[in-house]
């Protein structure tokens, strides 16, 4: 038989205790192993699967959907908890299964069998990737259970069960000791300003972000990045509900009071899973002693840590002093306040504290960074011309590597303005890797270096740093929609668009998600439903350039030409100040089958550095990277022309 590679739903079933069972009553475990498989070879044909091996008392399935497979494993369960009972355990996952004469395997099947092994007996547990489908299906529902490490599995994935009426849920009790991922993982919730001046709250955030960065640099602690701790900023949530959502098993959260020159910060330790107290603390210090209370108190929370679990601190000091400007460092807080917003207005203020910084304290690293950052936000959105952005982007990121090259945020920032402005890839590559030795557990890192792997097309590469970076900030749109694709250029739509959608749900306003999976429905021959996001996008000034220029391209697809010519003729005659129209001609052009023009265009955007370009080797570009042509695009931008 030639060797078969697909995408597939893949079901694990075992019968619990039918060799003891075998032993005290052989006619008894036949009987139950007959009916076992009788429901299953009725059931998995019903929902359009296909039973690949038998081994005992157990088999391997798999499906062309997940939402079969999750629903006919419901099906199943529900059927066998009828007398005479069957003690069935299922697990079900979606990847690449590769079967051949010699039978089945891939990493999507060891995944599949880890997670029946974590079920119980008349539970049905999945993935995260079986999970994003069943959205909004009535048939089928399910609830989290946590994230897991699983033996030979290189990242954690995250288990839930099907709750379906007559299904069993499993307990924690009953999962503990099967490698939970939250052992050694921690948040840090925002810690709360309990200040006379609310307009303190900006310190209590930067005290609550310099406490997460100086655990981050313990090895082995896996700690939640800012985005999605934030998320619970204000919120009375439950701790256990928390710890359920970000995968963890220990949270801190704690106070911060600032009056005259003295501070006094509170804080404590929480096991997620019950809610229990397990350590608490109180420093009272003068406010230039700010930084000592920092290292004290991360270092007090490491030493509670490693009574339970294996953790290794580098060194002895976990918060660097960086800068003895008490006066700076207050103005670069209000600045990282300012920053922490994602907006442009808030960017512009967030430049002048940095700024301010900067004058009183030149040899603050830290701040001169932010500031290169702040820079290439603006010239990414759009706010600030290419040149001028990156021109003052990459003039505070020299000036920071010069005073401090040890800070994460140096080379972070480097190694953007090489991805975005430079395209020097290699350079990039070796500034991210930096820093992410810096701190493995920086999930913006990890984010950034997944997008240099896509654009030098290295798919499966860049979806392990996707996928690291989403397990480590779940709650952050960027990274989801970066995820989502990824997804899409590993030929995983499906969950590429379910992906999407999930962005969405953290940001209703994420403009670039809503585009992203109007393009998977094209690419899918589904044009009602794109067309139908794409005019929704038009009500939104700052992404309506996308939205119509993937509008024309829907209808030049349809045969409606006229309709598409019309932003052609508009961006002919109007004077247009929107930095990426270029772009978009290339795409209405792809789309009317005017190749050279589309290049033409794509040239144009070169000359103009365009950023959009740095996705020019993903699959929404597929019709352009047969061109002959296209080979002169991938030599001006330095990428490989394989």
């Amino acid at each position: 038989m030639k060797e078969i590679r697909m995408l597939a739903a893949i079901m694990f079933t075992d019968m619990v205790g039918y060799t003891a069972l075998m032993q005290e009553n052989e006619r008894q475990a036949k009987f139950l192993r007959d009916k076992h498989r009788a429901v299953l070879e009725r059931l998995i044909l019903e929902h359009r699967g296909q039973i690949l091996q038998y081994y005992g008392d157990g088999t391997l399935s798999i499906f062309g959907s997940a939402i079969e497979a999750a629903v006919c494993g419901a099906k199943i369960q529900k059927e066998l908890q009828t007398e005479p009972k069957v003690p069935l355990r299922i697990g079900i996952h979606a990847g690449d299964v590769v079967y051949d004469d010699e039978g089945v395997y891939g990493d999507g099947v060891n995944v599949a069998s880890r997670i029946e092994n974590m079920a119980v007996p008349g539970s049905v547990l999945v993935s995260d990737k079986i999970n994003d489908e069943l959205k909004n299906q009535t048939e089928v529902s399910s609830v989290f259970l946590g994230r897991y490490e699983l033996k030979n599995v290189r990242h954690p994935v995250k288990i839930y069960a099907i709750n379906n009426d007559g299904l069993v849920i499993p307990t924690q009790d009953q999962l503990e000791g099967k490698s939970a991922v939250s052992e050694n993982s921690i948040a840090v919730l925002p810690f709360i300003n309990l200040s006379a001046d609310k307009d303190n709250e900006y310190f209590s955030d930067g005290i609550t972000e310099e406490l997460l960065n100086a655990l981050a640099k313990v090895d082995g602690l896996l700690v939640t990045s800012r985005t999605s701790s934030f998320a619970f900023k204000g919120k009375n949530s439950d701790i256990r509900e928390i710890g359920k959502t970000l995968g963890v098993k220990t949270v801190l959260e704690g106070s911060v009071r600032k009056y005259g020159n003295r501070v006094r910060v509170t804080a404590q330790l929480i096991n997620s899973e019950n809610g229990y107290h397990k350590w608490s603390e109180t420093f009272d210090r003068d406010l230039e002693d700010i930084f000592a209370v920092q290292d004290e108190l991360a270092n007090s929370i490491v030493d509670q840590l490693k009574k339970t679990i294996k953790i290794h601190k580098t060194t002895k000091h976990l918060v660097k002093v960086p800068t003895e400007n008490i006066d700076a460092y207050n103005l670069y807080l209000k600045g990282l306040f300012n920053w922490n917003k994602w907006s442009a207005d808030f960017m512009f203020k967030a430049i002048k504290y940095f700024e301010d910084a900067v004058a009183i304290a030149p040899d603050f690293s830290l701040a001169y960074s932010r500031l290169a950052a702040c820079y290439i936000f603006l010239g990414a959105v759009g706010f600030m011309s290419n040149k001028e952005a990156y021109s003052k982007a990459k003039e505070n990121a020299n000036k920071s590597y010069e005073l401090d090259n040890s800070i994460i945020d140096v080379h972070i920032t480097m190694g953007m303005i090489k991805y975005f402005n430079d395209w020097d890839w290699e350079g990039a590559e070796k500034c991210f890797l930096k820093a992410l030795e810096v701190n493995p557990n920086s999930a913006e890192t990890r984010q950034y270096y997944a997008m240099l792997l896509s654009t030098l097309g290295y798919h499966k590469k860049a979806l392990k740093e996707a996928e690291l970076a989403h397990q480590l900030d779940p709650l952050n749109a960027p990274i989801s929609y970066s995820l989502s694709y990824v997804y899409y250029n590993n030929n995983q739509t499906e969950n590429a668009i379910a992906q999407a959608k999930k962005t969405i749900e953290l940001d209703p306003d994420f403009g670039d998600a809503l585009n992203s999976m109007a393009w998977m429905y094209l690419r899918s021959n589904q044009y009602d439903k794109a067309i139908e996001i794409f005019k929704k996008i038009l009500d939104e000034p700052t992404n309506i350039m996308k939205a119509a220029s993937g509008l024309s391209y829907a209808y030049a697809k349809l045969g409606q030409t006229e309709r598409a010519m019309e932003f052609i003729r508009k961006a002919e005659t109007t004077e247009s100040t929107h930095l990426t129209i270029d772009l978009e001609l290339a795409i209405v052009y792809t789309g009317l089958g005017e190749f050279d023009k589309a290049i033409d265009s794509l040239h144009n955007a070169i000359d103009k550095r365009l950023g959009g370009l740095n996705f020019i080797n993903g699959r929404f570009w597929k019709e352009l990277q047969d061109h002959p042509r296209f080979k002169e695009i991938l030599k001006r931008m330095n990428l490989p022309l394989e």
